[in-house]
């Protein structure tokens, strides 16, 4: 069995959310030593704090979910998110102005990449698979690499499907060895989880990580 565990990031982002859980999932976190836990900016400062000194990053979204914000608020977004402790910042890419031909998204992209690195934090980019063809993939994963990306993330997890397979051995030809995927949206099991790290993903986004990580254990049995 694979160190399944270091792929995870274990994720909470629905509307509900509320501090308890917050507490919840880092205990999960840390307890599990998951490579991150993955919350709303509201919550980064008291995440962090719980989180203190465990080798757990801290993950939180940008410009979530949609997207479409002006880039000066998604900036504010990771300024203020950086002042509460945030490690990584996942951000959603304008997939608005994407489909409208635009060249904005790459801009957008390299100068939250830059604010993020001048912080020497890592950045992961939504680029939401479900919306786009094969083509328009392959498009946005060499602009996220041009714009100096550390991941490329498949979904916010609020489109109509998450992560597929065949996304995740698509981006992993197209995208440079430097550049990580996150793989998010949908993955509930240990065999799903496998099928994505096979295919080329790093990180995994679940809000199932405890059983994900209770049905690799089963696997070693």
């Amino acid at each position: 069995m694979r160190h399944i565990n270091r792929f995870i990031e274990h994720t909470h982002l629905k509307p509900t959310i509320t501090g308890k859980d917050v507490d919840l999932l880092v205990r999960q976190g840390v307890k599990h030593q998951f490579a991150g836990v993955c919350i709303p900016p509201f919550w980064a400062k008291r995440a962090k704090r719980e989180i203190a000194e465990a080798d757990v990053q801290l993950v939180t979204v940008i410009g979530f979910p949609l997207g479409y914000q002006m880039t000066e608020t998604k900036m504010e977004e990771i300024r203020l998110a950086l002042r509460d402790g945030a490690d990584e910042l996942d951000l959603v890419l304008n997939v608005s102005a994407f489909k409208d031909g635009m060249n904005w998204p790459k801009i957008e992209v390299a100068k939250c990449s830059k604010l993020v690195h001048d912080h020497y934090k890592l950045i992961k980019v939504i680029i939401e698979t479900a919306y786009l063809g094969e083509e328009e993939i392959r498009q946005l994963c060499r602009i996220c690499a041009d714009a100096g990306v550390d991941y490329v993330k498949t979904s916010t997890g609020f489109a109509s499907s998450g992560a597929q397979v065949d996304d995740i051995r698509l981006m992993r030809e197209v995208l440079p060895s430097n550049v990580g995927i996150k793989a998010s949206g949908g993955i509930k099991t240990y065999e799903q989880a496998m099928e994505m790290i096979n295919a080329g993903a790093d990180r995994i986004g679940t809000s199932n990580g405890v059983g994900i990580m209770e049905q690799a254990n089963d696997q070693t049995l």
